[in-house]
């Protein structure tokens, strides 16, 4: 059996096919955050171990090798990726962390959000024995954003010298992240947002019920809405916007304190995705991530100089480039709602 893509992968994935004949040692799959990327970049790994690819470049699920990746326990292929994607991952796919570097010793320590260099070094033998029925050697890397300075120097070493038979495949969102050295030594390959007549459908499919609205919030990724959908609540979601739709210092404070357990990346995410609206409605009287909140957005736009609009979407964007490691969730929080209140004083 093929492997299956997402149904707006299609077109990308017949792209990708013109590259088989000059296999880059290198490519860089981004786009979108929530689009099926890495499931669009392990499909082709699994084509580029597989010994009997189809027509139409995909594996064909029966040989050894396409076993060996069906069960994460093919020699030839290895996963990088943060500790946390693992601890998350659970023991659904605990073989494959075979192919992960060792984790840190220490009771309590928590799971890096990195990309550590001790992963990129562990990959050194893998890269100089011989591979298994002289086929690929794949390793996937994900998210690349995840990289830091040393591992991103480490990897480098590797995408200067690629040992033969050898591809490295990137993941990313936000590839202006990765170092300018690591991007000019991949092919990149863009994978695409789907129309919203794709995403609709396939989430009506999947049976998410106000499929619309799930959407909208979360820019037109239907991954990224299914799982949110899934999660079964969305107190933390209501809460914020509740408070964005009524914005005061006392109100900032006190929201503040209620959400300091959230993740903050999320709570900034949401923030921009309003004041995107904001500012669109502004201009042109469009909503794009919460239409449910037109009269509010409506009201709020009517208070705000377009001017302060602008440096609060700035001020967002740059607190988006910190929020993984805030020192204080409780401060930066408050902060982020603080100033977002002067925006209408």
């Amino acid at each position: 059996m093929p492997d299956t893509l997402y149904p707006w992968q299609e077109e990308n994935w017949r792209s990708l096919q013109q590259l088989r004949s000059r296999l880059p040692h290198a490519i860089l799959f981004y786009g979108p955050q929530g689009i099926g990327k890495t499931d669009f970049a392990e499909s082709f790994a699994k084509s580029l171990l597989c010994e009997a690819p189809q027509a139409d470049g995909h594996a064909c699920g029966a040989c050894i090798p396409c076993g060996w990746f069906a069960q994460y326990s093919h020699p030839d292929y290895r996963r990088v990726r943060p500790e946390i994607l693992v601890e998350e991952a659970g023991s659904d796919d605990e073989d494959g962390e075979v192919a992960e570097s060792p984790k840190p010793k220490g009771k309590g320590k928590a799971p890096s959000k990195d990309i550590r260099i001790d992963q990129i070094r562990a990959l050194a033998d893998f890269l100089n024995i011989s591979t298994h029925r002289q086929g690929q050697r794949v390793i996937l890397l994900h998210p690349a954003e995840a990289l830091n300075r040393e591992s991103s120097n480490a990897l480098l070493k590797s995408l200067e010298e690629p040992p033969s038979n050898t591809v490295f495949l990137l993941v990313a969102s936000n590839p202006g992240r990765l170092l300018p050295t690591i991007l000019s030594r991949c092919r990149k390959f863009a994978l695409t947002m789907p129309s919203q007549k794709d995403a609709l459908a396939w989430l009506q499919k999947e049976g998410v019920q106000d499929a619309e609205m799930w959407l909208a919030e979360q820019g037109g990724a239907p991954l990224a809405a299914l799982a949110l959908s899934q999660t079964g609540s969305r107190a933390a979601l209501d809460q914020l916007l509740a408070h964005l739709a009524k914005p005061g210092v006392d109100a900032a404070l006190k929201t503040a304190e209620s959400l300091q357990k959230e993740p903050v990346v999320d709570l900034v995410s949401w923030t921009q995705r309003w004041l995107y609206d904001l500012f669109s409605f502004k201009l042109s009287g469009r909503i794009r991530y919460y239409p449910g909140y037109r009269k509010q957005l409506s009201a709020l736009a009517a208070q705000a100089e377009t001017g302060r609009l602008l440096q609060a979407l700035k001020a967002a964007n740059e607190r988006r480039a910190v929020a993984e490691h805030p020192l204080s969730a409780r401060l930066f929080i408050e902060d982020m709602l603080l100033d977002y209140s002067q925006v209408f004083s």
